[in-house]
């Protein structure tokens, strides 16, 4: 109910006339029928004077709607959540960590058995959020498979595997 509809239900539940508010607040009846048209609205002391006039607070005659309220406060929420699926779909709900992810990724190819422990523990870590969360589990998977190779290949230098010792029969 928009404020000239209230004020129109209060001057009739008085059983005053729009002639009879006019002449109490001293102006003329069309002013009051512009207000209760919503044409154009009271100045604050005429709204006080008509809320001492017709009995009731100045509240109940700018309070909304409780029904209008209740809707906008249940699209407030859905907007609010609307908000924040978007927010996560974007990836802007949280810090962006995907660069940082890459470039340790990277930093386990440089220290081989670094990047055994470091590469899952990114994988770990990376989320869908982040920009670059593919490269991030491409890196960290090929950081893991060189360094499996390598290590390899290390321990195979040492412990001689995969070697063939030849032996020659002298004279």
């Amino acid at each position: 109910m928009a404020l000239g509809e209230r004020l129109k239900a209060s001057r009739v539940n008085k059983g005053y006339s729009q002639g009879d508010v006019a002449d109490h607040l001293n102006i003329s009846r069309q002013s009051i029928s512009k207000w209760e048209n919503g044409n154009s609205y009271p100045d604050l002391d005429n709204l006080v004077k008509l809320s001492t006039y017709y009995e009731v607070s100045i509240d109940e005659l700018l309070k909304e709607n409780q029904e209008l309220k209740k809707k906008i406060e249940q699209n407030e929420v859905k907007i609010e959540e609307n908000v924040q699926k978007l927010n996560f779909i974007q990836g802007t709900s949280e810090k962006d960590e995907g660069l940082i992810l890459l470039v340790l990724s990277f930093l386990g190819f440089l220290i081989t058995p670094l990047g055994l422990i470091t590469s899952p523990l990114l994988i770990v870590r990376n989320k869908q959020t982040n920009t670059l969360y593919k490269f991030v589990y491409i890196a960290c998977i090929c950081c893991i498979a060189y360094n499996l190779f390598i290590g390899y290949g290390i321990l195979s230098d040492i412990f001689g595997w995969g070697t063939t010792t030849v032996e020659y029969l002298g004279e």
